[in-house]
């Protein structure tokens, strides 16, 4: 009879090795719940640390360019409230017609910009912070405008000069990150868009109780001086941090490099690649659901038609100036943490469709408050309510399949938006306002 033979030390180096790999698969299972970003889980630690590098070196300058985006935009809102009209002699709806005419140069750059860059011709970095020098020139030029003409005109060149840098941003997001993450990034970089609007009220106020008549010059003057150099200046440091793509991206390793190229491959739906920008013009007018999202992005930026009245609606309620330029920031505040909220959430749960409805029901409800009392502190707080759901669900926005098509979407998609902004203007007139 054969006697039994014991297992040999290469035996039990396998038995135990093949254990640990079950217990490894076990925990990367268990680690598949979701990361700190609220994206699907990364069990390889390269690709973790990989995502927080572009997390800390990406977000942080879309973010800063985005908030300057919006403080240029929209301090026109703000001098408003230091006898703008008044100095330029603007009656009747000549200053709605100032805001609007803003998105109609917004809209005719829109789609020569997204072609130019998905056309791969330009480098976006260099395109991206050559537009926001050129669009902090035109803002602090605002300061010297004597006349309706004047303003009508700096307010035109200044949409056309803004309108690269949004879907740019969205377009730079979808080419480093993957669909499932890119979600709470868009959140946090819309974020910029509700800090800066809560913060304008307060530069506002800084700048006219301490700068107006000072060197003869108004304090919305200076409003538009100090907000360009500020940017100007940016501009110039966003060309040497901005990236254009994994593959040429200066602060990463080269291994580091080819692993953003390669997981970006992965993540694209379909396997066809760029055949240039009337290809992928070509794919997006075929797919109907960029209609869909045109629709969307339409009826959402509608909703947020306030956001170049909002110190004007909030004076309203019959504060001095310098107290409206205040209260103006709490609702920004509060609509930004619920960005955040909500962007998480979606991301987490890959959920788009009861975000958005939920958000925007509680915007609906703001709004009706708005209208059927003139109760100041209903009102205040119905600021806080339609703030809040509107600016909540700016991350529905979908990753196309190659990546020709990216920019181009959101040509068709984003422009009937800004287009519905511009109508929405002459809506807002002083003669309807509650008395």
């Amino acid at each position: 009879m054969k006697p039994l033979s014991t297992p040999n030390l290469e035996d039990k180096w396998f038995n135990n090795a093949h254990v640990e790999d079950v217990d490894s698969l076990k925990m990367a299972n268990e680690k598949a719940q979701g990361d700190y970003s609220g994206a699907t889980a990364k069990v390889d630690p390269a690709e973790i640390r990989l995502v927080r590098k572009l997390d800390f070196r990406i977000m942080p300058i879309l973010w800063a360019m985005y908030f300057l985006n919006y403080i240029d935009r929209n301090a026109i809102a703000n001098a408003r409230l230091n006898n703008l009209e008044e100095d330029l002699g603007l009656v009747g709806t000549q200053y709605n017609t100032c805001i609007s005419i803003l998105f109609v140069g917004y809209l005719l750059m829109q789609i020569p910009s997204n072609m130019l860059m998905s056309s791969k011709k330009f480098r976006s970095s260099l395109y991206m912070s050559g537009c926001m020098a050129l669009w902090a020139i035109v803002s602090a030029c605002t300061a010297l405008t004597k006349s309706y003409i004047g303003l009508l005109l700096v307010r035109f060149f200044l949409g056309v000069t803004e309108a690269p840098f949004y879907p740019g941003a969205l377009f730079l997001l979808s080419v480093f990150y993957t669909r499932k993450e890119i979600a709470l990034r868009i959140s946090i970089l819309y974020t910029s868009n509700i800090v800066a609007t809560a913060v304008a009220g307060l530069i506002a106020a800084a700048t006219f109780e301490t700068l107006d008549q000072h060197m003869n010059l108004k304090g919305w003057q200076w409003l538009f001086i100090i907000e360009g150099a500020v940017t100007f200046g940016i501009a110039g440091l966003e060309i040497l941090m901005l990236p254009d793509h994994p593959l040429t991206t200066r602060w990463l390793t080269s291994e580091e490099r080819q692993l953003a190229h390669d997981r970006i491959q992965r993540d694209t739906v379909g396997s066809d690649e760029s055949k240039g920008a009337l290809a992928g013009l070509k794919q997006a007018m075929v797919d109907p659901r960029v209609y869909l999202l045109a629709f969307m992005q339409n009826m959402h930026l509608s909703a947020c038609g306030f956001n170049n009245f909002f110190p004007t609606v909030v004076g309203s309620l019959g504060f001095s100036s310098t107290v409206t330029l205040v209260l103006t920031c709490p609702p920004y505040v509060c609509s930004g943490i619920c960005c955040i909220i909500i962007g998480i959430t979606s991301g987490r749960y890959n959920e788009r469709t009861w975000h958005i409805t939920l958000s925007m029901d509680v915007a609906v409800v703001g709004f009706i408050i708005s209208c059927v009392t003139l109760n100041k502190g209903a009102r205040y707080v119905a600021c806080f309510l339609f703030a809040s759901g509107a600016y909540a669900v700016k991350h529905h926005i979908a990753k196309p399949q190659v990546r020709s098509a990216r920019s181009l979407q959101r040509l068709l998609y984003v422009p009937p938006g800004y287009l519905q902004r511009s109508v929405d203007s002459r809506n807002m007139e002083r003669s309807l306002a509650p008395q």
